[in-house]
């Protein structure tokens, strides 16, 4: 029996052979076991947030969302080890009831953990890294069935591949990572006049411990995120007020906005400078979880690209540029965060400061000509792709943009020597 899978997007689908959802470590070890005897390649797939077809397949597409608990909680160290289907959503409820919380998240948590760090998935500032780099060890199923655990002291290049790894060594099983005591947030939202958001970036960046801005084409207007730890208790918003901060402003307004945008493409200028003077004013004080965090229900297609810190500010520039072309109609901002390096070998952050700078597009609306573009303006910055968003690139040119490339490819020999859980995307971009 066969079903078909589709990404939350809905742009990306495939109609695997099987669509397995094992309950726990034996389960999977069947089938991934039957899988390798029959020739049929595996791949794992998480809550649908990709924007790439880097789960697609026509083997076993394994979910693992009945893999989701979790398994231990040491309280003195601040180690929790989880199954990897669990999704951020539901990790950051068992951590607060335990008094822990992640030290960054991004602004959604709908994906599942394993799925999120395998990608790079991050979120904003200047002195933390992305989620993978607190990860300590992670439980790997091979082909045959087995499990190793991977770890500094067990197989440090093994272990540096995993933490990012695209799902191309193995299925990630278990994970074990580092959480903090929990803690409360003050998020102050502000529209800012960009030229002057640039002119003291750095004063921005270093100056909160969480720092983002959104904006949009044809605006000289930033919408300015500022999210620093607080020693005032979390006083969330009421139910109305939540409703219209979350939902009607962030989600039914920009759907609004799009949908004029789509039908009517020469408003989009006029349009963006409205919905950059009228948004961005908001306050909170919040649990750190509930402040990273908001539903985002809008369809769109993403793109995302990490540059070396020290060029944001004429990378900013040149972006925005493209998305003013009058050849491009572009209803959506452009979002700029920034991580800490860190050692992962396919880390797009690995071993410089790094700057975010994803673009987006509204679902049904053309978006490769402007993905594109922006991709050709980030290039000279030694640009590296989000891997769990859209991107043209291909091992040829990715290859020269990681300084441990190679390192990785032998771990992947190593693990998975047959191929078993390679498809079009890996081979595409790993040259696998």
């Amino acid at each position: 029996m066969t079903s078909s899978w589709v990404n939350w997007a809905g742009d990306q689908r495939c109609t695997p052979a099987e669509l397995a959802r094992p309950a726990d470590v034996e389960q999977l070890a069947e089938i991934v076991r039957a899988a390798s005897a029959a020739g049929r390649r595996v791949r794992v797939a998480g809550s649908g947030h990709s924007f790439t077809d880097a789960v697609l397949t026509d083997g076993v597409l394994v979910s693992l969302e009945r893999m989701n608990r979790v398994v231990a909680v040491d309280l003195i160290s601040g180690r929790i080890r989880v199954e990897a289907g669990i999704t951020l959503h539901d990790l950051n409820a068992r951590l607060q009831s335990h008094g822990r919380a992640l030290p960054n998240l991004g602004d959604i948590d709908a994906q599942s953990l394993a799925g999120a760090t395998a990608t790079g998935t991050h979120g904003t500032g200047a002195q933390l890294p992305n989620l993978s780099a607190g990860l300590q060890s992670i439980e790997l199923m091979r082909a045959d069935g087995s499990t190793v655990e991977l770890n500094a002291g067990t197989d440090p290049d093994a272990w540096r591949a995993a933490r990012v790894s695209l799902g191309a060594l193995g299925v990630v099983t278990a994970i074990t990572l580092d959480t903090v005591p929990a803690f409360v947030l003050e998020a102050i939202e502000r529209p800012t006049p960009l030229d002057a958001v640039l002119a003291g970036l750095d004063s921005y960046v270093e100056g909160n411990d969480h720092f983002e801005f959104y904006l949009f084409p044809h605006s000289p207007v930033a919408m300015t995120k500022r999210n620093n730890r607080t020693h005032q208790a979390a006083d969330p918003l009421s139910a109305p007020a939540d409703w219209v901060y979350s939902m009607l402003l962030q989600n039914h307004a920009l759907e609004v906005l799009c949908r004029v945008a789509k039908a009517r493409p020469a408003l989009i200028p006029r349009l963006n400078r409205i919905a950059a003077r009228v948004g961005g004013y908001a306050h909170r004080v919040d649990r750190s979880y509930r402040v990273f965090c908001t539903p985002r229900l809008v369809r769109m297609t993403e793109m995302e690209y990490a540059i070396p810190r020290e060029h944001a500010v004429e990378a900013v520039r040149r972006v925005k540029a493209v998305a003013e072309r009058a050849d491009l109609a572009v209803p959506f901002p452009i979002e700029v965060r920034w991580v800490a390096a860190d050692d992962a070998f396919l880390s797009p952050a690995a071993g410089r400061d790094t700057c975010y700078i994803a673009v987006h597009m509204y679902a049904g609306m053309a978006w490769e000509r402007y993905f594109r573009a922006v991709e050709d303006a980030l290039d000279e910055f030694d640009a590296r792709p989000h891997w769990g968003k859209r991107h043209f690139r291909t091992a040829e040119t990715l290859a020269p943009r990681y300084p441990d490339w190679e390192r990785f490819a032998q771990v992947r020999k190593r693990l998975d020597p047959d191929g078993v859980f390679v498809n079009d995307y890996t081979a595409r971009v790993l040259g696998i």
